[in-house]
């Protein structure tokens, strides 16, 4: 029986710098390295697998070294693999800059990644699926076709139009049922001359909510970072906040966190967006309390911990 969650994505691996500050052009600093698995597709995949959701991940790398350690590594978190190896082209990869804020920089380089054919993809696992997901590290064109092999079985369909790019087709949002921008690409989806992120934080929420349904989406949810997140839907909105408290060490993969807990969340609730985009939240939470993108993604009984923790916080005290 095929996964109900199929993640159709990159993989990266993460070379990673962490510094006191970034460099200013020209300047020479010292820093810490070190590597690990990473890429919007893997990540998403590995965080829906760890928060409880049998998953499967289809993507493309190279014949080397990365893409071997790649395989490895997906398959000792128990995701069903999908993996087409592209001889010509090197396993995708990304440099990943860390300042002493956990704030990051990041140049990818797609590789294997941008070689990812229709072929590449099986429609039945497709087909039977419960949730699809897809980002924007792959061909675009590719995201379409999954989409609409998703939308003729039913299939939920989540788009993370991430990074955000010149060649996004706004058509896709016609076969996307939820739609999870991080606030940069959210102002960029908007294309409006002179809306900003600043401008967007001072949105009263009936007013964001009103730009969500802007995109004619089913859901938007906004990842919001430190403020947690906002869900839009045709019969209302509501703001999630973030959990306070949790110590911030690097917020690379936050995104695909939020995502690929989010996506397990709507299989274990049965499709409820609310408790899903929770659930969602507090696996992004959880994500930036350790460094790295793949391996810092949280366990199911530790976003359980967390939201039961949560419950308690905001529980009214007993008469």
């Amino acid at each position: 029986m095929n996964p109900p969650i199929v993640v159709v994505g990159s993989f990266n691996q993460d070379l990673t710098w962490t510094c006191a500050e970034f460099p200013a052009p020209g300047e020479t600093i010292v820093g810490r390295f070190q590597t690990g698995p990473g890429g919007k597709g893997a990540n998403q995949a590995v965080a829906a697998a760890r928060a409880g959701g049998a998953t499967a991940f289809v993507g493309a790398l190279g014949h080397d070294g990365f893409g071997h350690e790649a395989e490895t590594f997906l398959r000792s978190e128990g995701i069903a693999l999908h993996l087409a190896r592209k001889k010509k082209l090197p396993t995708g990869n990304a440099a990943i800059f860390v300042n002493r804020h956990g704030e990051n920089q990041i140049i990818i380089a797609l590789g294997a990644n941008a070689a990812l054919a229709r072929r590449d993809v099986p429609a039945a696992l497709v087909r039977q699926a419960r949730v699809v997901v897809c980002q924007h590290e792959t061909h675009l064109a590719l995201n379409a076709h999954v989409f609409r092999t998703a939308r003729g079985a039913g299939v939920t369909t989540v788009l993370n139009p991430a990074p955000m790019r010149a060649d996004f087709d706004a058509q896709i949002l016609d076969l996307t049922d939820v739609l999870v921008p991080n606030e940069t690409e959210f102002v960029a989806l908007v294309n409006r001359r002179g809306f900003t992120e600043k401008k967007l934080h001072a949105l009263a929420d009936h007013d964001l909510h009103e730009l969500c349904r802007s995109f004619d989406v089913p859901t938007v949810i906004l990842t919001l970072g430190a403020r947690g997140c906002f869900v839009s839907q045709s019969r209302g909105h509501l703001a999630i906040p973030a959990h306070p408290g949790l110590k911030v060490v690097d917020t690379t993969g936050a995104g695909d966190a939020f995502v690929g807990g989010f996506a397990a969340g709507l299989v274990r609730f049965d499709g409820n967006i609310a408790a899903a985009a929770r659930y969602g939240n507090a696996a992004a939470g959880l994500s930036v309390t350790q460094f790295g993108t793949a391996p810092s993604m949280p366990a199911r009984r530790d976003i359980d911990q967390l939201l039961k923790l949560g419950r308690a916080r905001t529980r009214p005290p007993s008469a």
